[in-house]
């Protein structure tokens, strides 16, 4: 079954990424970027990830307080960053 938020997740991280030039680690192709990724080895910066969290903001009509958006900065894979996003959903449903 399709995961539509784990899919957008990981495609504003490459958007941005790349937007950004962001040096992941390069044994990693876009392709390879999943829930297991390892943040770090992204190499996404503090601009990049305030980029990223208003996209999601956007995207799922979410408020993401700034104390919230430095807690995420200790998030550790791509798919802690989509389970955060998956509980501000439910928590503004």
């Amino acid at each position: 079954m399709p995961d539509q938020i784990a899919d957008n997740v990981i495609a504003m991280i490459k958007k941005n990424a790349a937007a950004h030039g962001t040096d992941k680690d390069p044994s990693l192709s876009d392709d390879e970027i999943t829930t297991e990724t390892e943040l770090s080895s992204l190499d996404i910066d503090s601009i990049t990830l305030a980029d990223i969290l208003w996209d999601l903001e956007q995207a799922y009509d979410i408020g993401i307080e700034f104390n919230t958006a430095e807690a995420w900065a200790n998030l550790k894979s791509v798919g802690d960053l989509i389970e955060a996003v998956r509980a501000l959903i439910a928590r503004e449903a």
